[in-house]
């Protein structure tokens, strides 16, 4: 493909429709040299956008309701990142936030996947994303953050390296969106705009091309290998050997391209599967109906919410709620893993670096309460320590972790009681620290637990009313195990 100096190409400007998938489709962006003045992303959509199994969703809602004998019943959906996205269905979210234990199916199709490949796609990334772009391995995957000139959060991503010149960017619904009058630019106008003169980069969204959907839980390795074969789940470099976390595979399978990582939302074992949309309702139903039969379920963004905040000491964050464009990651759980503060330049890392400088001491936490607290701040001995930025009824908060919090409501306490989980941002870090610098989660043998009190709050910013009780929680909800060997499920 020939290229002409001082040119952006745009190879396919319309939004497509085609049968049966719903979404906005791609847009190819050819660049020579960095040229800002046009946009690359897609305008706002009229309506809430459908992803590619949206129909198929149907399918498995009268499915369910057979299996389960219970009536049929419109999916709950709400707008979420300008596509029209399940929050439940016939099973409630308490239901399908269960079903981790077993295997959890999600769609996931409203994320995005870019493309960036040429000769100097390595130096633009490099020189925009906080991580060490240029060292990864083919095959390997990276959790990073797309960050303004202020150290603010754009995005949460995850970057794959195809090939030595290729990459694949993992992004979050809505951020394939530029429409300058509601103040929004899409992650590839962001990254594209800091492509130097005479750099080649061809940057494409090929979400059309895929449909995302993960497979979560122990029995996930159970249906992988059953649906896919044993050889898709092994170490690319040592295929006597089980893959590793934040690694991925590609494979093809009836005449079809697939990608395959060990990566997830949830903290524990599983993978995300990107499946060709010629055959995606196809391998979707293989994969629900397969599920189903491990004890499975479709899981809703509702059951996804708590399953990204209920495993691990710190759960993991949501961006627009954790992660804000105004307000920096510093201190936060994944700052380390995301980012790379011994590379020379990346874009926010002055503002990263100045926060570190002065020692702010902000602190991400994850609590256990005894109702859901969204909107209130969090208070200690009546000192306002910080906000409340996530909050949602779990059913995974063991007995003994809810008794802890010393709740009067007869709901909380018992066998059957339930709890809610959050996550908030906290001025200072509650924990004490050892001299590596590290958070104290264990003394005496017993998790740290901090006892705090949830206010509302008048248009002062005065407490008001009557407390929610809780607690923040140093050994979190349930452990993490997404990083342990697969040999620990591979049995099941």
């Amino acid at each position: 493909m020939s290229f002409r100096m001082s040119q952006v190409q745009i190879l396919s400007d319309n939004i497509l429709y085609k049968k049966y998938y719903y979404k906005i489709f791609t847009k190819e962006v050819i660049c020579k040299i960095g040229d800002s003045m046009k946009n690359h992303g897609f305008k706002f959509p009229d309506n809430p956008r459908r992803t590619a199994l949206f129909v198929v969703e149907e399918w498995y809602q009268n499915l369910l309701a057979e299996r389960l004998n219970r009536s049929y019943e419109h999916i709950k959906r709400s707008n979420f990142g300008e596509y029209d996205m399940s929050v439940n269905y016939l099973t409630s979210v308490l239901e399908e936030a269960k079903v981790i234990e077993k295997v959890a199916i999600f769609n996931i199709d409203h994320m995005a996947q870019l493309q960036f490949s040429g000769k100097d796609a390595v130096a633009l990334l490099n020189r925009v994303l906080p991580t060490r772009v240029g060292e990864m391995k083919i095959g390997q995957c990276k959790y990073t953050l797309l960050l303004n000139e202020n150290g603010g959060v754009i995005d949460d991503l995850i970057i794959m390296r195809l090939r030595e010149d290729r990459f694949i960017l993992v992004i979050n619904a809505g951020h394939d969106i530029t429409d300058d009058e509601k103040g929004l630019k899409a992650d590839i106008d962001h990254i594209m705009d800091r492509l130097k003169n005479g750099g080649e980069v061809t940057a494409e969204d090929i979400s059309e091309k895929l449909v995302k959907i993960d497979i979560q839980g122990p029995y996930s390795y159970k249906l992988v290998t059953k649906l896919y074969g044993d050889s898709v789940i092994k170490n690319r470099y040592n295929p006597e050997k089980n893959m590793h976390f934040f690694t991925f595979n590609e494979f093809d399978h009836e005449g079809h391209h697939y990608i395959i990582s060990r990566t997830g939302y949830t903290n524990r074992w599983g993978w995300e599967l990107y499946v060709p949309v010629a055959v995606a309702e196809e391998q979707f139903k293989r994969i629900v109906t397969e599920a189903l039969e491990l004890g499975g379920l479709l899981v809703g963004l509702g059951g996804r919410d708590e399953n990204r905040i209920s495993a691990g000491n710190f759960g993991l964050p949501l961006n627009g709620s954790e992660y804000h464009s105004i307000h920096t990651p510093t201190n936060c759980p994944l700052f380390n893993a995301a980012i790379d503060m011994t590379k020379d330049n990346f874009v926010g890392k002055n503002a990263l670096q100045k926060d570190i400088d002065t020692g702010i001491d902000k602190k991400m936490v994850l609590f256990i309460t005894e109702g859901i607290v969204s909107g209130r701040s969090i208070y200690k001995n009546d000192k306002r320590m910080g906000i409340v930025t996530s909050s949602i009824n779990s059913p995974n908060v063991s007995q003994e972790k809810r008794e802890f919090i010393g709740s009067q409501r007869k709901n909380v306490n018992g066998a059957e009681g339930i709890a809610a989980i959050g996550l908030g941002w906290l001025y200072q870090n509650p924990f004490d620290i050892d001299e590596d610098s590290n958070d104290i989660m264990i003394k005496d043998e017993k998790p740290v637990r901090i006892r705090v009190e949830f206010y509302r709050e008048d248009e002062n910013g005065n407490p008001i009313g009557k407390p929610v009780l809780g607690y923040i929680s140093g050994d979190g909800v349930t452990p993490a195990t997404a990083p342990r060997p697969l040999k620990h499920i591979q049995g099941l």
